[in-house]
């Protein structure tokens, strides 16, 4: 069960969401208003005539877990540092050369209008350093 700060016990758990649906579930601890009306904590826990209290846990998946393990890691933060540079042209290349949407049909269409696209790109940039 789940103890709130000032120390009471839940009463009741429940699960929320779906299992496999591809979203986290949660558990939703419930708490006996009573004990919150007389808690010398209710600011900012319980609104005043609040009929129920409860408290929401997020239930993480293997996968989430390790993600989030993963973006604590020195080698994810030195990288994260440098993606706001190969979003700028990701962007520039969607929004001012047309690779938001396909021309035509076919792979081979979209890999020509991609390097298209980022031909016009490199050349624009060589223009600008040869200046």
């Amino acid at each position: 069960m789940f103890v709130c700060l000032s120390g009471h016990m839940a009463i009741r758990k429940a699960r929320q969401g779906k299992k496999d649906d591809g979203r986290n579930q949660t558990d939703t601890y419930y708490f006996d208003v009573e004990k919150c009306k007389a808690c010398a904590l209710k600011n900012g826990c319980y609104k005043t005539d609040a009929k129920t209290k409860s408290d929401s846990v997020s239930i993480k998946s293997d996968e989430h877990q390790e993600q989030m393990k993963f973006q604590q890691t020195g080698y994810f933060k030195e990288k994260a540092k440098h993606r706001y540079k190969i979003e700028a042209k990701n962007s520039e290349l969607k929004n001012v050369h047309g690779y938001e949407r396909a021309s035509s049909y076919g792979i081979v269409s979209m890999q020509m209008q991609g390097a298209m696209a980022i031909f016009a790109v490199n050349l624009k940039r060589i223009l600008k350093l040869m200046n």
